[in-house]
């Protein structure tokens, strides 16, 4: 664990700190070196850590089987760290950046423009797949990468629509490698392992958690210029990810429906809160279109 990445990916994997913890880290001692030469009292002390999370913490920086794993997953899948070059510019802009991604797959798309986050219910209408050939599909054969969480419903159609017309596509998981949720879509994440990309902010061992999707859901909206919603309930997980977008500066999107649908009533509820109605491609466009040209 010499190098400033894999003690990044070292600190990422130890119990006891946060994500935001190892930010102000990498502010106060950027080669991430002197926590290794601590004693347990000693990191307490400094870093204002509770003993039982020193301890954690101190336990796990000494462990060497962990450090093994660690090494073991290095040689099995693609690891990218925010210090390194590959990462993504785009999600280095957004507050609690992920720290470390596992990918497998295309790693260059992580610098591709224009991309276009694709979101919704996983239980979408029947007049979702026609919104989304009449929207999506035009962008996919113009050359737009689709990013989306590969969950069930609009997230699967997203990819499959980008995969059908050899399109650019990302998929953001709530869980490590070796869990693929829902399991239903292994064969997709082969699919866009193969001709996409997809990435994880959890080691492979780590298996999916309510709370890890609220999470990824940060990546989603953070990878691209704007996200598009195609359905929503009133109440959906769908909304959380907008107001992320939102909070990162990203543009907004929309498709409105029948008022019969309540798949559409979360839609309608981001358009009076000032997202963009998108009736068709070109209203995505102008907005990239506008950006780009500023």
């Amino acid at each position: 664990m010499k190098s400033l990445r894999n003690k990044l990916i070292h600190l990422h994997r130890c119990r006891g700190i946060t994500r935001k913890f190892i930010h102000k880290l990498l502010q106060y001692d950027p080669t991430l070196s002197e926590i290794y030469h601590l004693s347990q009292t000693e990191i307490s002390s400094k870093y204002s850590l509770p003993g039982k999370n020193a301890a954690s913490l101190f336990s796990d920086l000494h462990n060497l089987t962990l450090r093994q794993k660690i090494l073991y997953d290095m040689d099995r899948f693609n690891i990218i760290t925010i210090v390194d070059e590959s990462y993504s510019p785009m999600l280095n802009t957004i507050n609690d950046a992920p720290l470390v991604l596992y990918a497998v797959g295309d790693t260059s798309l992580l610098s591709y423009n224009p991309a276009l986050s694709v979101i919704g219910t996983r239980s979408p209408s029947v007049e979702a797949s026609r919104k989304m050939e009449l929207i999506v599909n035009p962008l996919v054969k113009e050359n737009w990468l689709i990013v989306s969480g590969m969950a069930k419903g609009i997230d699967s159609l997203a990819h499959k629509i980008a995969l059908g017309h050899k399109g650019k596509t990302i998929a953001v998981l709530g869980g490590g490698f070796q869990h693929i949720y829902p399991k239903q879509n292994i064969s997709l994440y082969h699919q866009i392992a193969k001709n996409g990309l997809v990435l994880s902010e959890y080691p492979p061992d780590i298996p999916p958690a309510r709370y890890h999707f609220p999470e990824r859901n940060r990546i989603i909206s953070g990878l691209s210029f704007g996200t598009l919603v195609i359905e929503a309930t009133e109440r959906s997980g769908t909304l959380i990810t907008v107001e992320q977008a939102l909070e990162q500066g990203r543009e907004v999107f929309a498709v409105p429906g029948s008022p019969i649908y309540p798949q559409t009533k979360g839609c309608h509820l981001m358009i009076q809160d000032g997202a963009k109605l998108v009736q068709e491609p070109m209203d995505i466009l102008e907005e990239w279109n506008g950006m780009v040209n500023e």
